[in-house]
């Protein structure tokens, strides 16, 4: 199981703490060190079943300071795609990949229902 995460990031920290309480062997990856690629999110985002703006880290400073909430709507997919690529600090975290099942975010019933 892949846990990508910000390790200064609160809702990581709980994350992480939830995974440790299940038993969960997990390959922790610092998501600012070695952000995601464009191929790893656009196969993530094929198995979350998501929307596309669920990826973004749409709380961030960078999100804002790029006026993306009026900006994707405008762009494409792909240019979305190679927007979260460029910057680990846009994309949404934690993220849990394990085997077919991807979660964004932490949202402890959906984690204990889905891992």
């Amino acid at each position: 199981m892949l846990f990508v995460c910000y390790p200064k990031c609160s809702t990581c920290q709980k994350a992480k703490k939830w995974l440790d309480a299940q038993n969960k062997d997990v390959t922790v990856r610092d998501i600012k060190l070695e952000n995601p690629t464009e191929d790893e999110l656009r196969l993530w985002h094929s198995k979350s079943g998501l929307p596309l703006k669920k990826f973004f880290n749409t709380s961030g400073n960078l999100y804002k300071e790029l006026h993306l909430k009026d900006r994707l709507p405008e762009m494409s997919e792909d240019e979305q795609f190679a927007l979260l690529a460029s910057d680990g600090m846009l994309v949404k975290r934690p993220i849990v990949v394990d085997g077919d099942t991807v979660l964004v975010g932490f949202k402890e019933a959906d984690w204990a229902e889905k891992l």
